[in-house]
């Protein structure tokens, strides 16, 4: 982290990285403006360059930001105790949602890095990365009981599908509260109905005796 930009008031630094989040994740590192960030966040481009050497550097910033806000706001809170798989889906997406409420341009950013290409990154970027996918996929599939699943299912096939339909449902959500605080949002129907589409899954993949 750029040690100048650490020194900024919080909220400026907000500010800067909300917009060059925005940028990045709508246009992608080759085609993403300086000039369009610097707009976005309401400063001259003298500054930027003054807390960043360079788009790549600023780039990467953005990287180490964002893997370490996952990680800390959300991969680590995630309970891996819960080994009814819908269950802990469906906490992880409560939890998902809270921390993207709080920084929404993050989740976006990180989605584009599944697209991009990460062999210029510097190597230590590249470990963290991987290790930060290899956390995910454990936080999510780890210490899962199968037996909840009918013996007629394929497995993989199910949780493929049912991780889908509450990914849809999320973006579903962001969507409609697009402009909206969701704390500011009585979101109780909202999950009465997530709990509904929850029990619908249930009753297609798991067994009578797990339902």
């Amino acid at each position: 982290m750029s040690e100048k930009f650490s020194s900024l008031e919080v909220e400026k630094q907000q500010k800067i990285r909300n917009a060059a989040l925005k940028v990045f994740a709508e246009e992608g590192y080759e085609k993403a403006s300086t000039n369009k960030i610097v707009k976005e966040a309401g400063i001259g481009k003298g500054m930027l360059f003054y807390y960043f050497k360079s788009k790549y550097d600023l780039y990467l910033y953005l990287i180490e930001y964002s893997l370490d806000l996952i990680s800390n706001n959300y991969l680590e809170r995630i309970d891996t105790t819960e080994s009814d798989f819908i269950k802990r889906l469906h906490y992880t997406s409560k939890l998902k949602m809270e921390v993207f409420d709080e920084n929404p341009y993050v989740f976006t950013f990180i989605g584009t890095l599944f697209l991009a290409d990460e062999s210029q990154w510097p190597e230590y970027l590249k470990e963290r990365y991987a290790h930060l996918r290899s956390l995910a996929h454990a936080k999510l599939y780890d210490n899962i009981d199968y037996s909840l699943f009918r013996d007629d299912v394929d497995v993989e096939k199910a949780f493929h599908l049912i991780q889908w339909s509450i990914e849809g449902y999320e973006e579903t959500l962001k969507k409609r509260f697009k402009n909206q605080r969701l704390t500011e949002v009585d979101m109780t129907p909202l999950w009465d109905e997530f709990e509904e589409y929850l029990h619908i899954l249930k009753t297609s993949f798991y067994s009578r005796e797990a339902k």
